[in-house]
Formats: structure tokens, C-alpha cells, sequence
């Protein structure tokens, strides 16, 4: 938010400006911190979107699922638990994104297969779409 709203000093002297924020498809699947993180990620480019659009801004959330990247190898993950044809290629998201954005869209979900975990996420039951429980992390001890 603060990233965008620097931004957006120049883009609205110039009459003209693309900003893309990198969500998730995660945004739309009840599943924790990070999920609940980058829904308000989606919801405010959809409102900047909406409040910038007359002024010649266009404001975009792209919500990939798994991608290749080294974000995956920093978090230290096993990319094997997610079947390979799950994964995107970065430049596909990318192409996507940005032409989802020239066409002024507010969400981006590149990939047929991940459009359909979106609209299925808005439809099915919460529980069903959060996955199987999961312990709580223990609390740490401030002192």
C-alpha cells in the first residue's frame, strides 16, 4: 500500500500509470495468514482500481498458484508435494498479468486451472476449500 501510494504521485501528474500487485490464488482459499494477507492485497486493487481508473490509472492484483521461481527454493519448500501440472511458468503469469491489466481488469488469475479454483473457492463451503486441520503453532514466550 505505502509501495502504490508513492507511486501513484507521479502516475497522477502524468495523467497515466500501471501498477501490478503480486497477490496469489491463495487469496481466495481460506487457508491462514498468508491467505488472509493477500485477499487484502486483492480487495484493495480492486477499490485503487476502481478509484484511479478515471484518472488514467489501472491497478491490477495477479493471483498466480504455484510458480517457478526461487521463492519457493527460499522458503525451503519440497516443490514435489504439488503435482507438476500445477506449476506455472513466471513468464506465463507475467503475460497474462500484464494483459489483464491493459484491459484495465482489477484481478488477474492467470491459467484456466487456477480461474477454476477461484470460482470454485467462491462457491464451495469454507471448510471444504480450508483443507484438512492443521495443529497450531505452539505460542512462542515474549520473555
Amino acid at each position: 500500500m505505502v509501495l502504490t501510494h508513492a507511486a501513484l504521485g507521479g502516475m497522477l501528474e502524468r495523467g497515466e500509470g500501471r501498477i501490478i500487485n503480486v497477490a496469489s490464488v491463495a487469496a481466495f482459499l481460506p487457508r491462514g495468514t498468508y491467505s488472509a494477507a493477500k485477499a487484502w492485497l486483492v480487495s484493495f486493487s480492486r477499490w485503487a482500481n476502481l478509484a484511479y481508473r478515471s484518472r488514467g490509472i489501472q491497478v491490477t492484483a495477479v493471483c498466480p498458484g504455484f510458480t517457478h521461481t526461487e521463492f519457493h527454493d527460499r522458503m525451503g519448500m519440497d516443490k514435489s508435494v504439488a503435482p507438476s501440472w500445477t506449476w506455472l511458468r513466471a513468464e506465463r503469469v507475467v503475460r497474462e498479468g500484464l494483459a489483464d491489466n491493459e484491459r484495465g481488469k482489477a484481478v488477474s488469475v492467470p491459467s484456466r486451472r487456477y480461474k477454476v479454483v477461484a470460482a470454485v473457492a467462491k462457491l464451495a463451503p469454507a471448510r471444504l476449500m480450508a483443507g484438512p486441520a492443521r495443529k497450531p503453532k505452539p505460542e512462542r514466550n515474549p520473555g
